[in-house]
């Protein structure tokens, strides 16, 4: 009997490997490996950036308060239901796109993008981590505010939807610029720019009433003013009177960071 061992060929360079990682078991255990990594990452700025939510929530109904002599009840409601949307801005419209930033500067951010994970995986992961460390500022400035100006909360169950959507709709749109914008320095004046927006000239926690018309009409397209009314519509009653082209606004915006996203991604080789 013949011992002549059977030699097969080797693979040529040009030729496919024989298990291809694919499917949607692939992306799932890539989405949980990358949650798992940024999670661990997070826990050296987490507390960090849950104490600057506080001060920005918390910190500015304290601070608005100052400026009405005499703070009746309805300026108290919307004092206290508008906290959570400073609350939510920071982290997914300003610390996020640091974040990015900071990465670029140290020279993690290629390191990053270039794990063995779907990119669509790693971009899903960034949105959830930042969407769930949004959460606990928000609910802690809103209990401050609220003791503070000992106001009645009407909580409904679309508070939840309210405050998911806002902060996916944040973290969204600042994790695209941030991505779509190539050059650290131009994403930090954007940010700084739209910090100084949303305290001084975004009517979120008074009246749209007390700005001017065409300012307001300005507002009812951006994301802020919008993302107070669907959070206030789930706090109050009879204070919000157009909750569903607010709903619209903040959709139309989320789906914009995630087109920005996935251009980034899609042009990333």
């Amino acid at each position: 009997m013949s011992t002549t061992p059977i030699l097969q060929a080797a693979p040529t360079a040009g030729q496919l490997p024989s298990t291809i990682r694919a499917g949607a078991g692939h992306w799932l255990r890539s989405l949980h490996r990358m949650l798992r990594f940024d999670l661990r990452r997070a826990r050296q700025w987490a507390l960090m950036m849950a104490v600057a939510q506080v001060f920005m929530g918390a910190g500015m109904a304290v601070m608005y308060g100052f400026f009405y002599p005499e703070v009746d009840e309805v300026t108290a409601l919307y004092i206290a239901t508008g906290t959570p949307t400073l609350a939510l801005i920071p982290l997914g419209l300003l610390m996020l796109p640091e974040s990015v930033n900071q990465q670029r500067l140290e020279g993690t951010f290629d390191f990053i993008w270039s794990l063995p994970a779907p990119r669509t995986a790693q971009a899903t992961s960034t949105f959830l981590l930042y969407t769930l460390l949004s959460l606990p500022g928000m609910v802690l400035s809103l209990v401050i505010a609220t003791v503070l100006y000992g106001v009645q909360l009407s909580v409904s169950l679309l508070i939840v939807p309210a405050v998911l959507l806002c902060a996916l709709m944040a973290v969204s749109v600042g994790f695209g610029m941030a991505l779509a914008i190539p050059k650290p320095m131009v994403v930090s004046v954007i940010t700084s720019a739209l910090a100084f927006v949303v305290l001084l000239f975004s009517p979120i926690v008074y009246p749209p009433s007390h700005l001017p018309s065409w300012l307001f009409a300005i507002h009812q397209a951006l994301p802020f003013y919008n993302m107070a009314v669907v959070i206030r519509a789930g706090l109050s009653v009879g204070l919000v009177s157009d909750l569903t082209r607010s709903l619209l606004v903040l959709g139309a915006w989320t789906v914009a960071g995630w087109a920005m996203t996935g251009w980034v991604i899609g042009r990333r080789r």
